[in-house]
């Protein structure tokens, strides 16, 4: 078995120690962070695909995202050294509101701030009027919108409303990501981009700045 399916199987079943063991390894032979921190992300996505199919449930998720945390704070010192020197434009992002799980909009930053982004993160519980402001005053190109309960659908659809009513629509573009997102939501939202994994987000921010 790769590491790579050792990682991805280990964090599935959220076995922290094998976890970090695994990402030590991969360090020590001069596999790249982003490369680990993609494998670990796949382990999150798999995950996200058996909760929507009611595989498993939110502590499974709970205990994923701890493993997470302890992944991103093992390999923050190297994803930092691979942050570029100038920035590739501004992207305000944050979880909607009502929804207050933060591990995928975490990677997402982690990840937009190694290819050289200036990133506004909101943070959770964002309501649509936060999101308003921040476009006014940071002027982004990009607006990440992050869910993890299907509960919160309904506040994709209020802040794009937002940003429309406060004629801001034309002057960014709106991607979706986390569990609960799919590309159904993104069009029946009027949203530009829907991600399945955190890597595509990066890759479409990156494609509208000329920097992927």
């Amino acid at each position: 078995m790769s590491w790579e399916d050792r990682l991805v199987g280990a964090f599935i079943l959220a076995e922290q120690e094998k976890v970090l063991e695994l990402v030590r390894e991969k360090l020590a032979a001069g596999v790249p962070a982003t490369e680990i921190l993609a494998d670990c992300n796949q382990g999150m996505v798999e995950l996200g695909e058996r909760f929507a199919k009611g595989d498993c449930f939110i502590p499974e998720l709970m205990f994923a995202g701890m493993c997470m945390k302890a992944v991103l704070a093992e390999l923050a010192p190297e994803l930092e050294k691979c942050r570029a020197p100038k920035s590739a434009g501004k992207i305000v992002i944050g979880t909607v509101q009502h929804d207050v799980h933060d591990i995928g909009k975490d990677i997402v930053v982690m990840l937009l701030r190694g290819v050289g982004f200036e990133v506004i993160d909101l943070g959770v519980d964002v309501a649509p009027a936060r999101f308003v402001e921040a476009i006014r005053r940071h002027q982004p190109t990009v607006v990440g919108m992050s869910l993890l309960l299907t509960t919160c659908f309904k506040a994709i659809a209020a802040t794009v409303k937002a940003i429309e009513e406060a004629g801001l629509r034309q002057s960014v573009s709106l991607m979706l990501g986390g569990a609960a997102a799919s590309e159904l939501l993104k069009e029946k939202t009027g949203c530009d981009f829907y991600g399945k994994t955190a890597v595509d987000g990066v890759h479409y921010a990156g494609k509208l700045a000329g920097v992927g």
